[in-house]
């Protein structure tokens, strides 16, 4: 009886020792499967969640890097020209005629964006502030639209020729005028708060997309 106890003891410790190997076994498939599906998240996590930290300065200068400038205000008035035209004949004048328009006319304020190099911006780390000085604006050619004019004309007798100098002339009268209101003080502060605006939301997203969403940005013109 004892002979076959003892046996069945020494049967069974293979059987148990089996047993475990097979669990071993069984569970190196599942070790790998948990391993690969934690290497997915980490790597999805990286991609998609981390948000590694740029050069923020190199992330604001590409924001203008494919713009040659930047039209940030445009300003739409009408000017007023006068001018007047005599003709006559052995220095008797014969024939006044006098023209007044009010045209309306167009400006434009743009950024040399081609003068944004490095030393233009400068990055506080501690705050995470962006701080950018601005070249001077540029103001175009004043833009006259002729064709919505108002004219009036008087004299008697307007010649062809009067009538086409006395058009010149205001036409050369209002484009004078309306540099020199383009050039107001009130309106270039109205264009350079338009352009401190525009670059401020145009770093935005740049400084976000390089990590810093909650970076200030102080922009100024340059002298400021």
């Amino acid at each position: 009886m004892a002979d076959d106890l003892n046996s069945t003891r020494t049967e069974s410790q293979p059987a148990v020792l089996r047993e475990k190997s097979l669990a071993r076994v069984q569970a190196v498939p599942w070790l790998i499967v948990i391993l690969l599906l934690a290497a997915t998240a980490w790597l999805g996590w990286k991609a998609f969640f981390e948000q590694e930290q740029g050069d923020p300065v190199a992330s604001a200068m590409l924001a203008f890097e494919k713009q040659n400038s930047l039209t940030v205000f445009s300003s739409r008035f009408e000017v007023v020209a006068e001018s007047e035209d005599t003709r006559g004949i052995l220095n008797i004048d014969l024939l006044k005629s006098r023209q007044a328009a009010i045209i309306p006319a167009m400006v434009e304020y743009r950024l040399d964006l081609s003068q944004m190099d490095r030393d233009r911006f400068d990055w506080d780390e501690e705050n995470e502030t962006m701080r950018v000085v601005l070249p001077p604006l540029k103001i175009s050619r004043p833009n006259l639209d002729e064709a919505r004019a108002r004219v009036f004309t008087e004299g008697n007798w307007v010649t062809r020729d009067a009538s086409a100098d006395l058009a010149r002339n205001n036409s050369q009268q209002a484009e004078r005028r309306a540099a020199a209101f383009a050039r107001n003080p009130q309106v270039m502060s109205l264009a350079r708060n338009a352009a401190i605006e525009a670059v401020r939301q145009n770093l935005a997203t740049p400084l976000a997309v390089a990590g810093y969403e909650d970076a200030t940005v102080e922009v100024m013109f340059a002298g400021d």
